[in-house]
């Protein structure tokens, strides 16, 4: 009988433990709504020092919305991205300002071709400090003259639900499709007017 086989998984599963409590650690999470979710996730995706985007819903009324439900605009949800990200190597001002830069923020209620409140735009933070990085970026942008009005909702977090499966990584999931869609909606077209 080998004693020390136990003894290896044991010490294996505590070093796997560990090495999770130490990821979930050093990273932290925010939340951003810019119209499609599965366009707004693979541009945050793109970005040093992201580890992880997951599509879902957000400042709604409901419990549990679903993808009918909110799309239908009966719940008050938007759709929206967790973005999961090591602030040792992007800071959460970075991810505001690179978030303002692949929006249209003088729309309300929608982006794009999606028309909607479940498709407005929104940066929902998540403490005292957050919400002063985001109050000072949007001042900022209007005192810049670039925009006299910026309809991008900002507010404090609240739950934030997991879309279904098939949404997640949609974009690599569907790639003609998304593209397909992503080019016909005019997206890339219209922040690149707005943004230059």
């Amino acid at each position: 009988m080998n004693i020390q086989h136990p003894l290896k998984a044991f010490t294996l599963a505590l070093l796997l433990i560990s090495t999770t409590a130490a990821v979930q650690a050093a990273t932290a999470t925010a939340v951003f709504a810019g119209g499609c979710f599965w366009c707004i996730e693979k541009d945050f995706e793109a970005l040093p020092g992201v580890v992880a985007v997951e599509s879902g819903y957000t400042a709604g009324k409901t419990t549990n919305p679903t993808y009918e439900s909110v799309s239908a605009g009966g719940t008050g949800h938007t759709e929206a991205v967790r973005v999961i990200y090591d602030p040792a190597k992007v800071s959460y001002p970075q991810l505001v300002e690179y978030f303002w830069r692949h929006i249209d923020p003088t729309v309300k209620d929608r982006q794009f071709c999606d028309v909607g409140s479940q498709y407005r735009s929104g940066i929902y933070w998540g403490n005292e400090t957050e919400r002063q990085v985001i109050e000072s970026s949007r001042d900022a942008l209007i005192k810049s003259g670039r925009f006299k009005t910026i309809h991008t909702e900002l507010a404090g977090a609240s739950p934030f639900y997991l879309a279904e499966d098939y949404h997640q990584d949609y974009y690599k999931k569907n790639t003609v499709r998304y593209n397909y869609y992503r080019l016909s909606c005019g997206r890339d077209a219209r922040v690149k007017e707005l943004w230059k």
